[in-house]
């Protein structure tokens, strides 16, 4: 399955609904068949975990949760704010680009 998102690993994003409006972060992970990311230090939720072996501890831990892709916006160096993005071809490269002020991301 191709990915059809325009948000990518390590992008910069900023949350822009929800319990997080605002935060930013970037991007750990994108889950396509389920169109979420998971971004650093957004979304924290508490999760109860069994400990697994003797030496590894089990207890409440707080993890990143997914959050769906159409909730974030991918942040422009230039700009500082979430823009939207555009695609351009240089040769036969393809760039995304900040439809606000043009510059590459």
């Amino acid at each position: 399955m191709q990915n059809k998102f325009r948000v990518k690993k390590n992008d910069s994003v900023e949350v822009l609904v929800g319990k997080d409006k605002g935060k930013r972060g970037t991007v750990v992970r994108v889950i396509p068949k389920k169109e979420r990311v998971v971004v650093s230090g957004v979304n924290i939720v508490k999760k109860a975990m069994r400990a697994r072996s003797q030496q590894e501890q089990g207890g409440i831990i707080e993890i990143e949760a997914p959050l769906h892709i159409s909730n974030v916006g991918i942040v422009c160096k230039k700009c500082g704010h979430p823009v939207r993005v555009g695609y351009k071809f240089e040769g036969d490269k393809k760039l995304r680009f900040c439809r606000k002020c043009g510059e590459t991301l």
